[in-house]
């Protein structure tokens, strides 16, 4: 055998191969311990102006207020989206949802197989990944996509089951403060699942507080209203426990914390709506002292840098040291290869359940402008989800009795096509900056990066969604939007700036784009159409009649839903009916959301009765069927 010769004689080099492969081994280890564990703590439907230590004195968050007093609080953190699950397909992939064509809420539509959920490239350099337990990522195939990304997702799932040493990335996602509890529940269940959870001492009485100008300050307001900041306190409550577990397992030394809401606030005006308290999220970062370096803000600060949720894969990728894939165009937080700052971001809010809506934002953090490309529909529009809350109905309630005050009734009038507001000064964004002169070079500005952003992007969800399905029968949106032929961007985007413009030049060339050789342009012109007065429409009332014969479904369900409201055209009624019977429950939809802000929806009433009946819709045909309900009463309320 070979060896070596010492004093004590020979040592074969087997031992010594023996020492050095132990010595890699433990270097290796200690490598692997040397990187971060990585707790991500998010909530749902919260704003940051219902938390503690965001400045609201009313609140009462102490373990949050904790985090961000230890560790970095952003004032600017935005969710890419204002519902929850197209604001998780960005969370999961790291790609925009109007890149995915994944904006609207439960489409489910395909994504490229090279696409993994961000946690897969954490998987391959070495860390242990388990979310407890929420996915709703809102994309086709996601039992598959869940497997792939996370050694464990369920109710159980923790760093405690990793292996010894093993680095973790562990999501812990809580519901307390969703819409659900908030305002969708019966207050019943809301007393069930929230209130009896509460000590009494943690419990916020209906007067402890201020109401946002937005909402009605009555008793029958507070009543609802409360239900936010108590859903808060118990999720701040279970948050503690979680960290003290944390603590327990003496790991809170080696854990980078994250936390943030998945959106705003869950309640109308906010969750669904492309504005700022929409957008808007509590963000924080607490960093143990083992791994402060790797804040460039430092810790126990606030920062105003810009961030949102494409930032977070390509994050945690690079703390993971695992390499973060080409797809990702999100910046990189932490640590040495730190993106720059922007000045900038683009966000989006398109379909929420049954309603409909397709709302493009740019943000600097003071100011945002909103592109309301469907501003036929108000703030508050009829989505199922919110309609059966006591707090919505309550709201409508004291609209048609004339209990609300300007600002409170714009909820339920047609939205402009552009909103501007200084986020600074105007924290509800009840002040649209739009036809200010003092506003005019902001205006500007924020236009041209939204029209940029849209370019560079290609962003596929200016295709309806009827279209999007057919695409996704044989391939991805992702990847369709790239090919100019496929997808003529310039030519559709030029038709659908328009729309939401109400003049009669608009109108005349939202006419003569009726008769483009390109199906979304036509479209977007109908869509278009759809916002003007019925003086400027009366113009055109043949041509008019005449796209109603449009071989593209789309445009002869917008166009009937003009023709109909303009002289409630017979032939226009007839296509209605018809589509609302559409086996296509894509286009069922777009014909139902039409129906219900025409002037006289009744005349539809035998053709929906036919349809409540119908036990095989899907679920937001289900939602809109009962949204043409209130409709029919909220318009028999007013004629009593």
């Amino acid at each position: 055998m070979i060896g070596i010769r010492t004093g004590n004689g020979r040592i074969s080099v087997w031992y010594y191969l023996l020492i050095l492969l132990t010595l890699l081994i433990t270097i290796a280890q200690l490598n692997a311990q040397s990187r971060p564990n990585i707790l991500w703590i998010t909530i749902e439907d919260t704003s940051p102006q219902f938390v503690g230590c965001y400045g609201n004195p009313d609140a009462r968050t102490p373990t949050i207020d904790r985090l961000a007093k230890e560790g970095v609080r952003f004032t600017n953190a935005f969710s890419t989206n204002t519902v929850c699950s197209p604001s998780r397909t960005t969370l999961i992939t790291g790609v925009r949802t109007y890149e995915n064509g994944t904006g609207h809420h439960r489409s489910k539509f395909p994504l490229p197989a090279f696409m993994q959920g961000f946690p897969h490239y954490m998987q391959e350099a070495g860390y242990y990944t388990c979310n407890n337990a929420k996915t709703d990522y809102n994309i086709q195939n996601d039992k598959e996509y869940i497997k792939a990304a996370w050694n464990e997702s369920s109710d159980k799932a923790g760093w405690w089951n990793r292996k010894s040493g093993q680095p973790f990335f562990a999501v812990f996602n809580y519901m307390d403060s969703h819409q659900s509890r908030t305002m969708t529940d019966p207050y019943d269940k809301y007393v069930q699942t929230v209130l009896d959870e509460l000590p009494e001492e943690d419990q916020i009485s209906e007067s402890a507080f201020q109401m946002p100008p937005f909402f009605r300050d009555s008793p029958e307001m507070r009543k609802q209203f409360a239900r936010v900041y108590n859903a808060l306190k118990l999720t701040d409550n279970k948050i503690a426990k979680l960290l003290q577990k944390l603590e327990q397992d003496n790991l809170s030394d080696s854990t980078i914390i994250f936390f943030f809401g998945d959106h705003g606030e869950g309640i109308p005006k906010a969750k669904t709506n492309g504005i700022n308290l929409g957008y808007r999220v509590p963000f924080v970062v607490w960093f143990p002292p083992m791994y402060q370096h790797l804040s460039p803000w430092g810790t126990g600060v606030v920062s105003d840098e810009l961030v949102n949720f494409e930032d977070l894969a390509p994050t945690l990728i690079q703390l993971a040291e695992g390499q973060v894939p080409t797809h990702m165009k999100g910046r990189t937080l932490l640590g040495e290869e730190r993106s720059k700052p922007v000045s900038y971001l683009a966000l989006s809010s398109d379909r929420s359940d049954n309603g409909i809506d397709m709302v493009r934002s740019i943000t600097d953090g003071r100011y945002i402008y909103s592109r309301n490309y469907m501003p036929f529909m108000p703030q508050a529009r009829f989505i199922n989800y919110m309609e059966i809350a006591e707090i919505k109905q309550q709201m409508r309630k004291d609209w048609i009795a004339g209990h609300l005050n300007k600002e409170q009734q714009t909820l339920f009038e047609d939205r402009p096509a552009e909103f501007l507001f200084d986020t600074e000064m105007d924290t509800w964004e009840l002040k649209n900056l739009v036809e200010q002169p003092a506003y005019q070079q902001q205006l500007s500005l924020m236009r041209q990066q939204l029209d940029q952003t849209i370019m560079q992007a290609r962003d596929i969800m200016f295709l309806p969604e009827y279209e999007l399905n057919e695409i996704a029968k044989t391939g991805t949106a992702y990847e369709y939007r790239l090919n100019p032929q496929q997808y003529p961007l310039e030519e559709i985007y030029a038709a659908a700036k328009l729309s939401g413009f109400r003049s009669k030049e608009v109108t005349n060339q939202q006419i003569k784009l009726l008769s483009s050789k390109n199906n979304i342009v036509r479209y977007w012109a109908a869509v278009g159409l759809r916002s003007q007065n019925a003086t400027q429409l009366k113009a055109h009332k043949q041509r008019l009649k005449a796209a109603l014969k449009d071989p593209y479904a789309p445009v002869r369900i917008s166009i009937a839903a003009v023709l109909f409201d303009l002289n409630e055209d017979r032939q226009a009624a007839e296509i209605l009916k018809t589509e609302l019977a559409n086996e296509n429950h894509y286009l069922a939809l777009m014909a139902i959301n039409y129906l219900l802000y025409l002037q006289h929806p009744e005349a539809f009433a035998e053709q929906m009765h036919s349809l409540k009946d119908n036990k095989a819709l899907t679920a937001d045909l289900k939602m809109a069927v009962r949204d043409y309900y209130v409709r029919l009463k909220q318009d028999e309320d007013k004629k009593n």
